[in-house]
């Protein structure tokens, strides 16, 4: 017989079970919430005894027995941790004293619900897992009938078991280097991470990873929080005097992050928590079935290969050079053709035209229409790039509404990239912006959006981080979800420049994200490495591109440019007019090849063998969720002639006999766990694809 998803076995704790970790919680001697357990499963009796382990006995009267086991700390009383909450009242009173009331348990959702002591306030803290992924999430809400200043309200703080070692691993990263992955001894004291950029932005992503410095990609416990928000955001990893690890995660960079007046309530996002003792790979494959499962909203369903205009035309565009290129891109074996920016107001640079979003008559004397026929005629679905959020100067939205950008009052206001940012925190302002998206909609057979975002606020003006971050988050959230409501049909891409907003926020409204505007296939290995350990490939857009690159200058092998694409949401961008015959033979056919490994990779599991931060042959592959097909990816990058390119070796694989799927050559499972592989490469910038059935 199962055990429920939550339990208490006794008054005052409580468990919760997902489908292979446990994650235990007490009552401590305060009426707080204490964490006795996150990790390996364990039945009701196991748990009533980690909840009596007694507590880390304090050194003298600087430390406190508290630390590093509450679940939610709050910045007064017998703590010294950072608070998870800090309140400040009218009369500059900052002191709370919980008292506990009531445990609701509904399924997989647990309540625990507080009062204040001495002022109007309730906190609930809420938990809830899932029979089908390992992942806890947590939450806190604060209900106040009485005036108060939120000087922080965190989801969650996680607080892991002390270990010999403690190493962090985090995602860091700047525009055209986002993602990149960073595993470093955690030293004593509080490292911060965050973004104070309006978005999650390229620089951290709101993800980290614990081990003890000894897991590897398939050994090892691995602890690893993320957070489901879009805009400013902190998380504070503490390692504390007495070897304890707590991590606080929540949204807001600076204080105050709220202002509530009374009968007003806060209510933090979600903070998303996972346990596995099967190193990092396992841990990213957990993560991955929770954001298809969870979090995607058709996280079941495949991504189409798209063709997108931008380096082909830039601003250029107009009808005839869009559906000539929707010829090309049809010709290759293309499902989606986006057209990119250029095609509304007077765009003809990126000096004007971000606002005024009707199509361009000049380029378009007929609408959109006749382009969205043909690329349809041609077998194809139809995208268009927007970027709703902004405003250039020059424009006739900003010449009717100069009040609209955020801004300081009687100071200039600062521009990057020639356009100012729309403040969506005001209810006029996504009214508008939901309404003309809702009527391009409404009017053209629209498949896909691609929603950019190409700067960050610099001058939020009078507001506090609540109004210029929380709300412009918010409702940035209600049009999304107003659209999907409304236009079931369409599909959307996040990007903002590349990895500026890719969260787990962000993908409950969307269908994928830009991890990068950096499409250099050599460091989009890198790129790609750290993206994985938390999304999934089904939600990473992955373009080809021409050579030179744009940023790099290196001129990579057309072969190796799509095998790096392959390994995610394929998708091209190259001037296809330029492209030579024996170009777009062989592009065709590798989007043959994709197109048949597409459901491996973007519903399969991966598994990273080689990483290209240690390795000059980093390899990874993805098994399908059956057990019957593989995608095996083998790659040279920075290898020197004449150094071994050694066999990938697939000890997951279950057992039988594998076929190459395009050559017919036989394997046993058992000399593909213990030889590898052999892809035969030995250039620098070689590569390969192999596809495996499971035969026998």
């Amino acid at each position: 017989m199962s055990l429920p998803l939550i339990s208490a076995p006794v008054q005052g704790v409580w468990v919760l079970r997902t489908p292979r970790s446990a994650y235990v919680l007490s009552l401590g001697g305060q009426d707080v919430p204490l964490a006795a357990h996150w990790g390996a499963p364990v039945d009701d009796e196991a748990a009533i005894a980690l909840a009596k382990v007694p507590f880390d006995a304090p050194r003298g009267s600087w430390e406190s027995h508290l630390d590093g086991r509450e679940e939610y700390p709050s910045d007064s009383g017998m703590r010294f941790t950072e608070p998870a909450l800090a309140l400040r009242f009218p009369d500059d009173g900052r002191t709370v004293r919980w008292v506990f009331g009531t445990a609701e348990i509904d399924g997989g959702h647990l309540r625990l619900r507080y009062t204040e002591q001495t002022r109007p306030l309730r906190l609930t803290l809420h938990y809830r897992v899932g029979e089908r992924h390992d992942v806890v999430e947590r939450w806190a809400e604060l209900r106040t009938d009485v005036p108060v200043e939120v000087v922080r309200a965190d989801s969650a703080a996680w607080c892991l078991p002390p270990r010999e070692g403690t190493r962090l691993s985090t995602l860091h990263g700047r525009w055209g280097a986002d993602s990149r992955l960073e595993r470093t001894a955690l030293p004593d004291g509080t490292l911060r991470l965050g973004s104070r950029r309006t978005t999650t932005s390229p620089m951290h992503n709101p993800w980290f990873a614990v081990d003890d410095g000894a897991a590897t990609e398939t050994h090892g416990e691995v602890w690893s929080a993320a957070l489901a928000w879009s805009g400013t955001w902190r998380a504070d990893v503490q390692r504390l005097p007495n070897g304890r690890v707590v991590a606080n995660l929540g949204a807001g960079h600076e204080s105050p992050v709220a202002r509530l007046r009374a009968g007003t309530t806060y209510e933090a996002p979600k903070s998303c928590g996972l346990w596995t003792d099967g190193g990092f790979g396992a841990a990213s494959r957990a993560w991955h079935d929770y954001v298809r499962g969870a979090v995607l909203p058709h996280g079941e369903e495949l991504r189409p290969v798209l063709y997108n205009s931008w380096e082909a035309t830039g601003f250029r565009l107009d009808e005839a050079n869009q559906m000539a290129l929707a010829e090309r891109a049809a010709a290759l074996g293309c499902e989606l053709f986006v057209m990119d920016d250029g095609w509304f107001g007077n765009r003809v640079s990126d000096n004007a035209g971000l606002g005024d979003w009707q199509p361009n008559t000049d380029r378009f004397p007929d609408g959109l229409g006749p382009l969205v026929k043909r690329v349809h005629e041609l077998g194809m679905r139809f995208g268009i790039w927007v970027e709703p959020e902004m405003v250039n100067p020059d424009s006739d939205l900003y010449r009717a509404h100069p009040d609209w950008v955020y801004h300081s009052p009687g100071y200039p206001r600062d521009e990057l990239r020639n356009q100012l940012v729309l403040d969506v925190g005001r209810p006029e302002v996504a009214a508008w912006m939901h309404g003309w998206l809702d009527r391009l909609l409404s009017e053209y057979d629209i498949a896909f959006v691609k929603w950019d975002m190409n700067r960050p606020v610099t001058d939020p003006g009078p507001y506090g981080d609540l109004l210029w971050s929380s709300r412009h988050a918010l409702n940035l959230y209600a049009v999304l979800d107003r659209l999907r409501h409304d236009h079931p049909h369409v599909r959307f891409e996040s990007c903002a420049s590349g990895g500026g907003r890719v969260d787990l926020g962000i993908l409950a409204r969307t269908d994928q994200v830009w991890p990068s505007d950096n499409t250099d296939a050599s460091d989009r290995l890198h790129i790609q490495e750290g993206f994985s350990q938390l999304y999934p490939s089904r939600a990473m857009t992955a373009w080809v591109t021409d050579a030179p690159n744009f940023l790099t200058g290196n001129r990579l092998p057309l072969r190796f440019r799509f095998h790096v694409a392959m390994a995610g949401v394929l998708g091209i961008g190259g001037d296809l007019p330029r492209w030579t015959l024996e170009d777009q033979t062989e592009a065709a056919a590798l989007i043959a090849q994709y197109k048949r490994i597409r459901p491996i990779v973007q519903q399969g599991s991966l598994h990273r063998l080689r990483s290209p931060r240690t390795s000059p042959a980093p390899a990874l592959a993805y098994l399908s969720a059956d057990g019957t097909e593989a995608a095996v990816f083998q790659f040279l990058d920075g290898h020197r002639y004449g150094e071994p390119a050694p066999p990938a070796r697939l000890p997951f694989l279950p057992p039988g006999t594998w076929q190459d799927a395009d050559t017919g050559t036989g394997y046993a499972s058992a000399f593909l766990a213990a030889h590898g592989l052999d892809a035969g490469l030995f250039r620098n910038h070689d590569s390969a694809v192999t596809h495996l059935r499971r035969v026998a």
